[in-house]
């Protein structure tokens, strides 16, 4: 609701200050706002929702969510093959295979991971095939633990005639995108190898050459920019630990003054996907008012280790294990957390995986759909008291008047308003130059009611106060428009009850709103 209010009575200035005044008139009146401020976009949208006929808040917002390229990452690795003859010299008829080598592949993955199959969802492989000998030489390449659909990779290269010491070149680019790969290597009982089987033959239609033992074919393979669909092995006792932090801007407002709220509860929930155990941690969670004021969140489970269960299933089947850690009114000091009105919130946390070693038996998985997510949920009746509750915005401005042409002498500003939400707001505008220094403070004729001392609408079937404020606008305020570089606009906004008089929680009927037009009343002075 202030947002608006703000918004309004900042337009409101600029437009009495425009260059179009020079056909102004003497006493002239113009609308400049006419809109209605509800929460009905809100609801439904995990922010709002609707209770016994008045609004709740059901907050649910991601604070991190890290997916299975972030818990196992395989890094670019190049791998090198070189194949001599094991004779001084050797002559190669047409189609002769000389080189028939089978290798195991170490990919050099870190953190103690050890996978023993995966399933790519991105991949490549450059491969590089130097060729020493004057004819066409033809590389088998296959990969016996690489497949899609049942069909093993195979792909033969024909490299160039070369020499010894100015080899025949030919690159390529293997896209091995949905390809499962086997690391459990040849013995298969091991991890993170990849296993290549080469041929290299001569071409059956070149000439007859010899070889020496000086001659060096080589291949060479990239394999990078590796994302995954699918991995099984141990992922180790890998850590995650991190701090995040979200900002409600809109909270940077406030100025002083008392925030009452009801009983809530806010739960943080983290999600586990992952076939594996793990064990958190939340380190500390606070929150800072635009004043500099902290308050850090005590209670339920804040520096205390917890256990992170695995998920359980398989492919379309996977169940994860949730752990939900709750602040409420009774094991925590959340209502002062929320109170202090904090712009700027922030959560340290850590997750290890494995922390009691490879329990599993190399039985760890992770799927496409995985999941280490970390939830925040916040549930309360929206009842809301202010007490003298200050905010205040600053907004630039750039106005000018010339005195030797048409200008605003005197006038006034006046906002007609219909509220139905239940709160009052006394509102000031402050102008204020490059120094920081007030010019001027302008305050409304009256504060803009409350729906609680209004009447009960036959249509909306809302309680309903009409207000009519105005912000009388002298002429030696339009003088000092030249110097103002700023304007600040306060509001100070009270739940007060109209029985008691004492402010308190106020629950906000389903449907409220702030309808408000806004319209001008100018007296202008043409200088010719």
């Amino acid at each position: 609701m202030y947002r608006l209010l703000l918004f309004i009575l900042i337009t409101a200035l600029f437009a009495s200050c425009k260059k179009e005044a020079t056909v102004w008139q003497t006493d002239w009146s113009a609308p400049i706002i006419n809109d209605t401020l509800s929460l009905v976009n809100l609801v439904n949208d995990t922010t709002l929702e609707e209770s016994g006929g008045f609004y709740a808040l059901n907050l649910e917002r991601t604070l991190f969510d890290v997916d299975i390229n972030e818990v196992v990452q395989l890094p670019d690795t190049t791998i090198e093959e070189s194949f001599a003859i094991g004779v001084s010299n050797l002559t190669l008829t047409p189609g002769f295979s000389f080189v028939n080598s089978t290798e195991e592949h170490d990919l050099n993955i870190p953190d103690g991971v050890q996978l023993k199959k995966i399933i790519l969802k991105e991949g490549f492989i450059d491969v590089t095939v130097k060729n020493p000998i004057p004819t066409n030489t033809i590389f088998e390449v296959t990969l016996p633990g690489a497949s899609i659909g049942g069909v093993v990779f195979n792909q033969e290269y024909i490299a160039p005639p070369g020499t010894t010491s100015n080899h025949g070149l030919l690159t390529a680019t293997i896209d091995l995108s949905g390809y499962q790969l086997d690391l459990s290597g040849v013995s298969g009982a091991d991890w993170n190898k990849l296993t290549s089987q080469i041929t290299v033959s001569t071409d059956v239609n070149g000439p007859t050459v010899t070889i020496t033992d000086q001659d060096l074919s080589i291949v060479q393979a990239n394999f990078r920019d590796v994302k995954l669909n699918y991995a099984q092995g141990y992922f180790g006792n890998k850590t995650i630990s991190d701090t995040t932090d979200f900002a409600f801007e809109e909270m940077n407002l406030y100025q002083s003054g008392m925030l009452d709220l009801p009983s809530t509860t806010l739960k943080l929930e983290l999600e586990n996907g992952i076939k594996v155990s793990g064990e958190g941690l939340i380190h500390y969670v606070k929150n800072e008012n635009s004043q500099g004021s902290t308050v850090n969140l005590t209670g339920g489970l804040v520096g205390s280790l917890f256990n992170m269960d695995p998920a359980l299933g398989n492919w379309g089947t996977l169940a994860p294990s949730y752990k939900n850690i709750e602040f409420n009114s009774t094991n925590s000091n959340i209502e002062s957390y929320l109170e202090n009105f904090g712009y700027k919130h922030e959560l340290g946390y850590q997750l290890q995986l494995n922390p009691w070693g490879n329990v599993s038996g190399g039985w760890d998985e992770i799927f496409p759909n995985s999941k280490l997510r970390l939830k925040l949920f916040a549930e309360m009746p929206l009842n809301i008291g202010f007490d003298a509750l200050v905010l205040r915005d600053t907004f630039d401005i750039d106005l000018v008047q010339d005195p030797e042409k048409t200008r605003v002498v005197d006038g006034e500003i006046i906002l007609n308003a219909t509220n139905a939400f239940p709160f009052s707001a006394e509102i000031h505008l402050f102008l204020v130059n490059s120094s920081g220094y007030v010019l001027h403070t302008i305050s409304g004729s009256e504060i803009l009611q409350s729906s609680q001392f209004g009447s009960l609408d036959a249509t909306s079937g809302l309680m309903e106060m009409d207000s009519e404020i105005r912000f009388v606008l002298p002429e030696d305020v339009l003088l000092d428009l030249n110097d103002a570089t700023q304007i600040v606009v306060q509001s100070t906004f009270n739940s007060t009850n109209p029985v008691t008089g004492v402010n308190e929680q106020m629950p906000i009927p389903v449907g409220a709103f702030l309808s408000v037009k806004l319209r001008t009343n100018f007296k202008t002075e043409n200088v010719l």
